[in-house]
C-alpha cells in the first residue's frame, strides 16, 4: 500500500466493511485479519460486534506501510 488514503486503503476500508477483517488481508496483516474476524463474530453473539467491526474499518483505511 502506498500511504494513508491511497486507493489501496479505500477498498481495504471497503472490504472491511463488509467482512471484518478482509481489508487487513488484503493489506497483507495476516494475524489481525484473523483477530479482528474471530473477535467481531464472538461479540455478535453480545450485540458488541459493531464495535470491532468500525475498528476494522478505521484500521484498514488509516493504516500506514513502514
Amino acid at each position: 500500500m502506498a500511504s494513508q488514503g491511497s486507493t489501496g486503503n479505500v477498498i481495504a476500508a471497503l472490504a472491511s466493511f463488509f467482512i471484518p477483517g478482509l481489508g487487513q488481508l488484503l493489506q497483507g496483516r495476516l494475524f489481525i485479519a484473523i483477530i479482528m474476524f474471530v473477535l467481531a463474530g464472538v461479540l455478535w453473539f453480545f450485540l458488541l460486534g459493531w464495535a470491532v467491526h468500525l475498528w476494522s474499518i478505521l484500521d484498514a483505511a488509516l493504516f500506514k506501510a513502514r
